[in-house]
């Protein structure tokens, strides 16, 4: 089969990652007999420094006529960059949030798994990790706090700002049904995240959950209040199967859990419509500081093309073979930098290697 894949390298490290990425899909389609073919969209900083803008028009029709679209990382150093001297609307992260709401990319999907290899790297106690973790955060990406009316205004002599947060019984309904897909899938648990006890939103969000819940008689489903959940992540993160939440929760939840891991260099995602098209991007973000130095971890972005494989092409054989050829380098002790031992130890029997190696060693490995 042939494949048209969107590339949006972006911004700081992402090209690099972007071309370990491509390297392992270019090994899979050799391997499995299949042809990937790879259209360069310019979003994020790169397209404000090349036509003024973060995202074009031109380049949301070019994301619409792949088959799915792998990205990068969006951004720069919010501190030193001039792309954070322009209005909101013209800055990196906008060419992002418009490409989403372009392509309707509802639902983003988050795994944070433990590989045993790296309980090292993870900050909790082995006594919290016990046998590991594997959850699913489901993350409503159209809707909420991110999307609602904004303003920045004087009244009354003081400057105030305001943001609206909003969403109605469809858009958490949609994503609720995705959810609790999913966890037919896994171990059929949803635990939905909320502030119910202060935000209407969230209250309407908890009862349009139980609404759909009663079509998944096997699933149970339990509500946390979102204070409590960050708590609970480095608690006992194995309590969690599916993480079903809203917007802005999910943003700061999914990067909680990523450190949990060990690393967020290690955690892949997927933003999904109604259809199988979806973008393919790693959790963490573009790392300015590391960028050109070849040492940025791409264990993410090429999981994130292994989502891509199995959510967008229907090519579950071939996400396996992508899976397993991480697991079995992590097995034979090759790590970047940031997921490297911290015992002096430890470090003894481990390589540490670059952003290029990691991906040739994943490739060899794709059988």
């Amino acid at each position: 089969m042939d494949y048209k894949v969107g590339v949006i390298s972006g911004d700081g490290i992402g090209p690099e990652i972007v071309r370990e990425a491509k390297k392992v899909l270019d090994k899979v389609g050799e391997v499995f007999g299949h042809s990937f073919s790879y259209d360069e969209i310019l979003m994020g900083g790169v397209s404000i420094d090349a036509v003024g803008v973060p995202l074009t028009d031109e380049a949301i029709a070019q994301a619409k006529e792949a088959d799915a679209v792998l990205m990068g990382s969006i951004g720069g150093n919010t501190s030193t960059s001039p792309w954070y001297k322009l209005p909101a609307n013209l800055r990196p992260e906008a060419g992002l949030l418009k490409l989403r709401k372009s392509l309707n990319l509802f639902a983003n999907l988050r795994p944070a798994y433990l590989y045993g290899e790296l309980r090292a790297a993870c900050p909790l106690r082995d006594d919290i990790i016990g046998d590991g973790f594997d959850m699913m955060i489901m993350r409503e990406l159209t809707g909420g706090l991110y999307f609602g009316d904004r303003r920045t205004e004087e009244q009354d002599g003081v400057m105030t700002a305001v943001d609206t947060l909003t969403y109605n019984e469809n858009e958490i309904r949609r994503i609720a049904k995705r959810g609790f897909d999913i966890a037919m899938k896994r171990r059929k648990k949803v635990t939905s995240v909320d502030k119910a006890n202060v935000l209407d939103s969230s209250r309407l969000w908890r009862k349009v959950v139980e609404e759909v819940a009663k079509d998944y008689k096997e699933v149970t489903l339990e509500h946390m209040l979102v204070d409590n959940c960050a708590m609970q992540l480095v608690k006992d993160p194995g309590q969690f199967d599916v993480i079903l939440t809203e917007n802005m929760f999910g943003d700061i939840l999914s990067d909680e859990a990523s450190m949990v891991t060990g690393s967020i260099g290690m955690l892949s995602s997927a933003s999904l419509n109604d259809t199988k098209f979806g973008l393919y991007e790693p959790s963490g973000g573009s790392a300015p500081d590391i960028a050109g130095k070849g040492i940025a971890n791409p264990i993410a972005t090429i999981l994130s093309a292994a989502m891509m494989l199995r959510y967008s092409f229907d090519l579950d054989r071939e996400a396996d073979a992508v899976e397993e050829a991480v697991r079995q380098v992590l097995k034979e002790q090759y790590r970047t930098v940031d997921i490297m031992p911290q015992e002096e130890a430890e470090k003894e029997s481990v390589t540490q290697v670059g952003t290029a190696q990691m991906g040739d060693l994943i490739a060899d490995k794709i059988r």
